[in-house]
């Protein structure tokens, strides 16, 4: 029987500036604690010539403030860094931070839970139990300022995109695909599942702190009634729809 070998971090060019270190193709767990990991190492201990460095759910970029031969340099001491530890058997931290977030599932505040339950097996009971049973972390922000995305659920969510594009789902929005789910920024089409509605908006740029949202923050959905989402939203100025941020430690 043939065993599948780890994939090594490789570094890549990226543009006339910039350096990608890719630890694989494919989101998984393992390779989004190894992305945290290294981007933290890189934040602590800076390698001279490098600008910025952030991180994904399966590369870290690695801005370079120089010419060819600084940029040499950075991929030389990068390569050291990447050899220097097994970044596959990195642990999990524990996350410093927790926010409850009210969520009401299916209905007209989430069209798609049916569709993506029975992908699963589960029926759309069920399904909101295993979800609102779920502690899913903060993996990477990007897509649009502030977003997040979460995960892993279990194996069972690893249903692909839909077929047709939703032309638009509202901000707040509580979309799922390949084992992550999402809670949208901003009104957006999409190809991801509309399970549920929130009234949790991760990014607003008028309030103290723009972006509620870190990477390795954890997140828990409180199933609410659809006449409680309707309260949240009529009454949500602060953009939070009655969410709870527990500081761990």
């Amino acid at each position: 029987m043939s065993t599948s070998t780890p994939e090594q971090p490789v570094i890549l060019p990226l543009g006339l500036t910039s350096l990608i270190v890719r630890f694989g193709l494919t989101a998984r767990p393992e390779l989004t604690v190894a992305v945290r990991a290294f981007v933290a190492d890189l934040t602590s201990d800076p390698i001279a010539g490098v600008a910025q460095v952030a991180g994904s759910l399966t590369t870290v970029m690695v801005e370079v403030d120089g010419d060819s031969a600084v940029r040499a340099g950075v991929t030389k001491a990068l390569q050291e860094r990447l050899d220097a530890r097994d970044w596959s058997k990195v642990t999990r931290p524990d996350p410093l931070r927790r926010w409850t977030i009210p969520i009401a599932f299916g209905d007209a505040y989430g069209p798609d839970l049916t569709k993506a339950a029975g992908a699963t097996g589960l029926s759309d009971t069920d399904a909101v139990a295993e979800l609102c049973a779920q502690e899913v972390e903060v993996l990477t922000l990007g897509f649009a300022p502030g977003q997040a995305y979460l995960g892993f659920l279990p194996e069972r969510w690893d249903i692909p995109r839909m077929s047709a594009i939703n032309p638009s789902v509202p901000a707040g929005a509580l979309i799922l695909a390949i084992r992550q789910v999402i809670i949208f920024t901003n009104e957006n089409p999409t190809g991801w599942h509309h399970i549920g509605q929130s009234g949790f908006l991760p990014f607003a740029l008028d309030r103290t702190e723009p972006i509620l949202l870190r990477a390795g923050d954890v997140l828990r959905f409180e199933a609410v009634a659809s006449s409680e989402m309707a309260s949240i939203l009529a009454d949500n100025a602060d953009g939070l729809g009655r969410a709870k941020l527990e500081v761990l430690r």
